[in-house]
């Protein structure tokens, strides 16, 4: 499991994303990469790291159930994701 402050960190790094996406587009439209630079540089999109919305864990994401692999993986296997089961022939 994550530390709890690195999850904090990627919550507070989403907010500034948010924030400043509007004022970030306008900026880029208007080719100002002086005002650009003077925004945070946490409010840049590449900044985001996607991670587990379970354990907070940053690899293994697979980003079309928001899990890591551990967690998809024990949740298929008890049934806990609609329409995913486990494969056998």
């Amino acid at each position: 499991m994550a530390k709890e402050s690195m999850k904090a960190r990627e919550v507070k790094r989403a907010k500034l994303v948010a924030k400043y996406a509007e004022k970030r587009k306008a900026l880029k439209e208007a080719g100002d990469y002086a005002a650009l630079d003077k925004l945070p540089k946490n409010a840049s999109p590449v900044r985001l790291h996607n991670r587990c919305s379970l354990t907070g864990r940053p690899k293994g994401y697979m980003r079309a159930f928001g899990l890591s692999r551990i967690q998809f993986r024990e949740m298929a296997a008890n049934g806990l994701i609609p329409g995913v089961k486990k494969a056998s022939w």
